[in-house]
């Protein structure tokens, strides 16, 4: 049984510090739904657990979503202060020193007192107001100064299409509506790489195999390092009977994205159609660790028995000799 998507709750306790999707939902007020469109939207992995740390990473997204701050504007601050801030664990972001806040469209980033757009890595210094209208009135002098404005208006306008998308797949719209939105959006921001994997992905559940593998290859072509695009293409080829593409994909996405529960799922599957236990063995243990009681750990779970069973009678069966 192949997983095709990250979206499953798991069911674990909350006395280690580690709390289930469900959990998870009820302690912060937020329904399933949501937690799957951040996944989409990477503004959060597809996390199987949760620790205490992640808690606070998603207070801090729940609190910009309310203030109307867009996913795009969110993924790109958290990924760029992970990047500058390599020390600092998800629960650093709401400790007293490092501070993620709403700064008009921006989000901004505060460590200490001083204040920082965390993508550029600039220092962001604070204007009186009529400072503010005095920079605004000044001429534009530089020539590229309407393209990039242009290219502002236009990732706007691809993240509202980007965002309708999501919304037409939540309300069960028609299939050509919820690609026409994907495509816009993809068209405004030529590099919108999950614009075209949400495309792919309805044209993968609409059997449209083609159509979905160029969205795939093209959103890699976009990112490279895209673990969901990766997946995705693994799933396509292993539908399709191509074991060694399918197997070469979700490989390369768990290099990305070593926790990638459901990549380790299916690898595991692979490699145990394909007689090579051993690997199959470590993938399932791998993927038992990180799904302790859903309904695929218990798939997961029987699946290792056979093998560990199959390996113990190997192992005891007489050796030949010679007379």
């Amino acid at each position: 049984m192949l997983r095709e998507h990250s979206q499953h709750p798991t069911a674990s306790g909350d006395t280690s510090g580690v709390y289930s999707r469900k959990e998870v939902c009820r302690l912060l007020h937020i329904d399933v739904r949501q937690l799957r469109s951040w996944e989409r939207q990477q503004l959060i992995p597809p996390l199987q657990e949760f620790r205490f740390a992640d808690l606070f990473h998603l207070k801090r997204i729940i609190k910009l979503r309310e203030e109307n701050v867009h996913p795009r504007r969110i993924r790109q601050a958290l990924q760029a202060l992970r990047d500058r801030l390599k020390d600092l664990s998800l629960g650093g972001f709401d400790s007293q020193d490092v501070r993620v806040y709403r700064d008009g469209r921006n989000v901004r980033v505060q460590i200490g007192k001083q204040r920082m757009d965390p993508v550029s890595g600039q220092l962001v210094f604070d204007f009186a107001g009529q400072e503010i209208n005095k920079l605004l009135q000044l001429p534009a002098t530089q020539k590229n100064t309407e393209k990039m404005a242009q290219t502002l208006r236009n990732k706007l306008e691809a993240d509202r299409w980007f965002e309708r998308g999501l919304q037409l797949e939540q309300t069960g719209a028609p299939y050509e509506q919820v690609i026409e939105a994907y495509r816009k959006a993809s068209e405004l921001d030529p590099m919108a790489a999950g614009a075209l994997v949400n495309m792919g992905t309805v044209f993968f559940n609409g059997h449209a195999w083609a159509d979905a593998e160029a969205q795939y290859k093209k959103a890699l072509e976009i990112d490279p390092h895209y673990a969901l695009a990766h997946f995705n293409l693994g799933n396509l080829y292993d539908e399709q009977g191509d074991i060694a593409s399918a197997l070469d994909h979700y490989l390369a996405a768990l290099r990305l994205f070593p926790n990638y529960a459901d990549a380790h799922y299916n690898v595991a599957l692979l490699y145990q159609s394909s007689g090579e236990t051993m690997n199959a063995v470590r993938h399932w243990k791998f993927y038992l660790k990180l799904d302790t009681s859903s309904v695929w750990s218990q798939i997961a779970r029987r699946e290792l028995g056979k093998l560990e069973a199959v390996t113990v009678v190997r192992g005891n069966r007489p050796k030949s000799t010679t007379r």
